[in-house]
């Protein structure tokens, strides 16, 4: 029988991480993903900086586009755009970016085994058993679960979530015409929906296009997507690929491990409220969890997600409130060159929420806005949810 030191469920952004880690440093490292890479994945593929800074030494990004210039609108009105002397977002597809992360983590020595799918997770003081679709089972040491939030590691570990939105999503094929006019551009509408917004990646010769609400919303969501589809002229535009996905933010107080099963990424809920920003979450808390067992600390995993992305979680919070209670004045806020200057700060990965929102001009602006009463028609689309 096989018993490896770590066992990685779902090779995903965050296990590939965490198996990249470990493997480098020694530990013997199974990866078990129910798919077959490359694989489709619902995502809107944009990597701010702090995802580039966390796999600069380990990939080469497979870019679609470098986008430099952005246009917000809100519910499609108030217009206005604004253009930066260097790249904010790089835009990659899914099924490119989660492949190099897998070769990586390969030649750094860990195996990955494909099309297995776990259905349960025991464990015992001895170890973890991963009980594999086929009827085989998987010894290992240490798991590290990252298959998802509707996973089983998330289940088993028991984690909480404070916050479940719907994204919907369009990969749409679209003419050279519509491929110039978006290269280097994306827009960003806040939505009617308390919360929600809408959003138009470019990657070559197809446009992600999305948005996201909170769940409970389905067919108003849906709605708010074709309506935000046709404005765009985007209407008869063929879609590769037309599909949808929950996310869930973790409960601040939520558990991270049980005894010697950890969660990262999306099954910790691990990812920023305000913009439901994912990937930069999993593949730093992949890392942490990576070398937390290549440390033999299983707390020090605990430990640094509480320091360096439970504070960003806390403020990106603070950020939803004030803009599902005023998206228009947060709009207006986003116009002047100061809101400016802290969206970029974020796309670029050079300041975290909670450093942006203790600057004394954020301070007062969040004031400011906490004081306004909320518009009659938010109140009421609150009741409802």
């Amino acid at each position: 029988m096989i018993v490896w030191d770590l066992a990685v469920v779902g090779g995903g952004p965050a296990g590939l991480s965490a198996a990249y880690v470990a493997a480098r440093a020694g530990v013997r490292t199974l990866v078990v993903e129910r798919a077959e890479h490359p694989r489709y994945k619902t995502c809107g593929g944009g990597l701010i900086g702090t995802s580039l800074a966390e796999v600069h030494d380990r990939i080469e990004v497979p870019a679609h586009d470098r986008v430099d210039r952005m246009t917000f609108t809100w519910n499609g009105r108030r217009g206005f755009t604004r253009r930066h002397g260097g790249p904010l977002v790089t835009m990659v597809r899914r099924e490119e970016f989660d492949d190099r992360l897998r070769a990586a983590a390969v030649a750094a020595g860990a195996e990955v085994r494909e099309r297995a799918t776990v259905r349960a997770v025991e464990q015992d003081p001895d170890g973890v058993r991963l009980r594999l679709s086929d009827g085989t089972t998987v010894h290992a040491r240490t798991v590290i679960g990252a298959d998802g939030s509707s996973g089983v590691t998330a289940r088993h570990v028991g984690v909480r979530y404070r916050q479940v939105d719907l994204g919907l999503e369009l990969e749409l094929e679209v003419s050279p015409e519509q491929q110039e006019r978006w290269r280097r551009h994306v827009l960003l509408d806040w939505g009617p929906l308390p919360g929600s917004y809408g959003w138009v990646f470019p990657k070559g010769d197809r446009l992600t296009v999305g948005v996201i609400a909170a769940r409970g919303e389905g067919e108003r969501t849906r709605e708010y997507l074709r309506r935000f589809v046709d404005r765009l002229g985007l209407a008869d535009a063929p879609a590769a690929h037309d599909s949808g996905h929950l996310t869930r933010c973790r409960e601040d107080d939520a558990p991270l491990r049980r005894g010697r099963v950890l969660v990262v990424g999306d099954a910790a809920g691990l990812l920023e409220p305000w913009s439901r920003e994912g990937i930069s979450y999993a593949l730093r808390s992949g890392a942490m969890a990576g070398a937390a067992v290549a440390a033999g600390d299983l707390a020090g995993y605990e430990r640094a997600v509480a320091e360096r992305l439970v504070p960003s979680m806390r403020a990106g919070y603070r950020l939803l409130d004030v803009f599902e209670q005023r998206p228009e004045v947060f709009h207006g806020l986003v116009a002047t060159p100061p809101g400016w200057r802290m969206f970029v700060r974020f796309c670029q990965g050079r300041a975290s929420f909670e450093e942006t929102l203790e600057r004394v001009p954020a301070r007062a602006a969040m004031a400011l806005l906490k004081r306004l009463p909320a518009p009659r028609h938010r109140v009421a689309a609150r009741a409802d949810a």
